[in-house]
């Protein structure tokens, strides 16, 4: 199994792409925490992959550094971290977005690496090892109209990956970042700004050259790449999962 030994940690793991990144990293032999801000949903995901269910609001340094210290009480350590929780407001006019929701924006996806970082490198950095993905968007570098404050966001993501890539390679830890097109997840009206019909979709669809929306299983199984010993000469990449969207 690609990942036999390994720890991991997967934030806004309680559905969609994180549900589909922490049962595949289980499968493939990892111990996995399962981090969400819905205790419930993350309890579902950790009974079916066995793993550490944890309630985390990935906004809040201090409850990201409290699920760190107890994935490695749990596990005896953690070897890999995925930032994926993510958010956005729905697709609309850019100054219908008031401050507020704006910052919602970038603490959830941009915020929350910060305080990753803070919890995890001191202790990387000492062991010479660590791999870091954070999920990223299509978004941040062929962004669609009516997400601009999201689209910004994701951009930092790309931004910030590369440059955390550069920085800690000297101290052997790893940092990519996935870029997944429109998918269907829980939050694909939101990026749609219309209900999810047929003929809406068919809008969209329309956009991809492969024909279809990005699936969790998808996401999944670029992050096993990335986080795998296969991977060991790749950081600072950007993986587009977008069926063409970006060509």
């Amino acid at each position: 199994m690609r990942l036999q030994g390994k720890t991991a940690l997967v934030t806004g793991a309680g559905s969609g792409f994180g549900r589909g990144i922490a049962q595949a990293f289980a499968r493939e032999g990892a111990w996995v925490a399962v981090l969400d801000i819905n205790a419930e949903a993350a309890e579902a995901v950790a009974g079916e992959t066995g793993g550490l269910a944890l309630a985390c609001d990935v906004t809040q340094g201090a409850q990201v550094a409290d699920a760190v210290d107890k994935t490695r009480a749990a596990f005896g350590g953690l070897d890999i971290v995925v930032n994926n929780a993510g958010w956005t407001v729905p697709n609309g006019p850019l100054l219908a977005t008031d401050e507020a929701a704006f910052r919602r924006i970038y603490d959830v996806n941009v915020l929350s690496i910060f305080h990753m970082c803070h919890a995890v490198l001191p202790w990387w950095r000492e062991q010479r090892a660590g791999v870091m993905i954070n999920v990223g968007s299509t978004a941040g570098s062929r962004p669609r109209p009516g997400l601009t404050w999201y689209n910004s966001s994701k951009g930092a993501v790309n931004t910030l990956t590369r440059s955390l890539a550069v920085e800690l390679a000297p101290d052997g830890i790893r940092v990519n970042a996935i870029a997944p097109v429109m998918g269907e997840t829980g939050m694909l009206e939101r990026f749609m700004g219309c209900p999810d019909t047929p003929e809406n979709r068919a809008r969209f669809l329309a956009t991809i050259p492969l024909g279809r929306l990005s699936q969790p299983r998808d996401i999944a199984n670029a992050a096993l790449y990335l986080a795998s010993n296969e991977a060991d000469f790749i950081t600072g990449v950007i993986l587009d999962v977008d069926g063409g969207r970006t060509v």
